[in-house]
Order: C-alpha cells, then structure tokens, then sequence
C-alpha cells in the first residue's frame, strides 16, 4: 500500500510544464503570424495608450464618460497583454512550453482583466442612462466618489471572478498529457488535462462564467432598452446624438460578450472554434474599441487633433532634435 501510494503521488506531480499548441502547427506561417501580430499589439497599445493620454492631457474630456473610457482602454491593454507577448515570443521558438505556475497566472490574469472589462462595460451602460434618461440630475449622480466607484467595482468583481475559477484548478493533480491546444493557459482546456474526473468541476467553471457573462450582458440589454425608449421619445435632433454614442457602446458590447458567452457557456464549440474566438476577444476587441470610439466620437477626434498639434509642432520637434547631445557634435 504505502509503495502504491508513493508512486501514485509521483504520477500525480509529473506535469511541471504544459506545450502550448499555439494558432497553427505550420512552421511556413509562424513568420508571417509573427509579423501580422506584432502589427496588431503594437496598433492596441498605441490606439489605448492614445485614449489614455487625451483624456488626461484635455481638461475638456475630464467627464465621467471619458474618465470610464480611459479606464476601459486600460483594461483592454491588460487584456492584450496577458498572453500576447508569449504568443508572439512563441512564434520564434520550436518548443512553445510554459510552466505550471506561468499556466495558473495566464488563468488568474484573463479572468480578471475579461471579468473587470465586463463589469466596467456595465458600468460605462448606467452613465449613458444617467446622462439620458436623468440629465438634470448628472452631475450630482455622477460625482467624483460614484465615478472612482464605478472603477473599482469592476476589478473587484474580477478578481473575485478569477479567485473562485482558479481554486477550481489549482489543486488538480496533472500527471499525463499536458499539451494545450491555444495559444494560452486557457481554463476549459487545461481543466480537461487532469487525470482525475473533471465533469463536475467543468460544470462549476462554465456556471461561474456563465453566471457573470450572462448577468452582464442581460443588465446592459436592460439598460439600453430603457435608454432606447427614453430617446424615441424626445427630439430627433437628441435622439440622434444619443444613437451615436449608444452605437458605439453596443457595438463594442456584442463584439467582447459574443465570443466569451459562447466559450463558455455554449457546449458544444470546439477546439479550433474556441480558439478563434479567443483570438477575437483578446486581440481584435483591444484594438478595436479605440476605433469604434474614436470614429464616433466628434470630442475625442478633436482633442487628438489639438494633442498632435501640440506635440508634433514643427518648431517644438527642431528643438527637441537640437537639445539631443550627440546631435550638437560636429
């Protein structure tokens, strides 16, 4: 018994390390994926980063709306970066490993960073309602301490979120295949690789999940019906800018919810499916939202103007290129 036990306790802490399988097993495309998105990390963290510095350097844009989208620009940063510089790092090795604890925190870091983007995209819906469906009372709703709130709620619930899905996993003893087919520790997978019985665990990761998808998106479609109505009932000419703002919104909201909610609650996707979708929610949803807000959004694009103009000045850029020392050496 006791020779039993141990050499059961050594099958089950063999796995130390999992082979991610990445986008494609061709090694023809991996230079061509590696340059497609290099382009696309790069086109995030500029595009979010752009956001991030004209909400904070335009007093003009310093509201609650553009206070929640600089924030979600920041989130979608996280959300980018969490396992895109590995994949991008992985295109250039033969051997696509990660360990067991780089495995746990890719885990921990997308159900925190996708769970707070959820919730803030909440939060983002009931400031559009305030400012429609309330606008004499904006400003007293929407002060400083409900803003920073409406912040914080959001990492808080993710990481609440992502505590509750990793102690699913963390405890799973993994002691035979160890080869996960994505380009990151992605939870359903990795739970599928431990050699104990998993049904029931899958069952809680798919409801917790699912629990916090669903009740997200079905708060922003209430949300945006009750908006809707408000705005068919007033002017056209309000009615209009409104559709231009909630336009935006919306879209952003079906292109994050669409993937997540059919990863993990719809049953019956597959591997290549799933992993599709994960790059769509975590490559392309990061770049664009800047887009969408950007394209819709007549203040931003002027406040981009005014800070490029600012800081692209021909006179200004001369005389930072004379103050570079090795410059003045003749």
């Amino acid at each position: 018994k006791f020779l039993s036990k141990s050499m059961n306790e050594t099958n089950h802490s063999r796995v130390t390390e999992f082979v991610l399988l990445g986008l494609s097993g061709s090694q023809e495309l991996q230079p061509f994926l590696l340059f497609i998105f290099s382009l696309l990390y790069l086109a995030i963290l500029l595009g979010n980063f752009l956001i991030i510095l004209t909400v904070t350097s335009d007093s003009r844009l310093h509201t609650p709306m553009y206070f929640l989208l600089a924030n979600l620009s920041f989130i979608d940063i996280c959300v980018a970066s969490f396992a895109t510089p590995k994949m991008i790092a992985d295109f250039l090795a033969e051997c696509k490993t990660t360990s067991l604890e780089a495995c746990l925190a890719q885990i921990f870091s997308v159900h925190l960073f996708a769970g707070g983007e959820m919730v803030i995209l909440v939060s983002m819906a009931y400031d559009h309602y305030v400012a429609i469906c309330k606008p004499l009372h904006y400003t007293t709703i929407m002060s400083r301490r409900v803003c920073i709130t409406l912040v914080l709620i959001p990492w808080g619930v993710g990481l609440i979120h992502t505590t509750s899905q990793l102690a699913f996993t963390v405890n799973l003893p993994f002691c035979g295949p160890n080869q996960v087919d994505s380009f990151f520790c992605d939870l359903p997978l990795v739970t599928k690789l431990a050699c104990t019985d998993t049904y029931v665990i899958s069952l809680l990761i798919v409801a917790d999940s699912g629990f916090l998808s669903l009740s997200s998106f079905l708060l922003l479609v209430v949300s945006y019906t009750v908006i809707l109505i408000t705005v068919r009932n007033r002017s056209s000419a309000s009615m209009a800018k409104a559709r231009s703002t909630l336009t935006a919104h919306i879209t952003v909201v079906t292109l994050f919810f669409g993937p997540c909610i059919f990863i993990y609650v719809w049953p019956f996707s597959g591997y290549s499916v799933d992993k599709v979708l994960a790059v769509f929610y975590t490559i392309f949803t990061p770049i664009l939202n800047p887009v969408i807000y950007t394209l819709r959004n007549k203040e931003l694009k002027v406040a981009m103007a005014k800070l490029k103009s600012r800081y692209l000045k021909s006179g200004q850029v001369s005389a930072v290129i004379r103050n570079i020392p090795f410059l003045e050496m003749k």
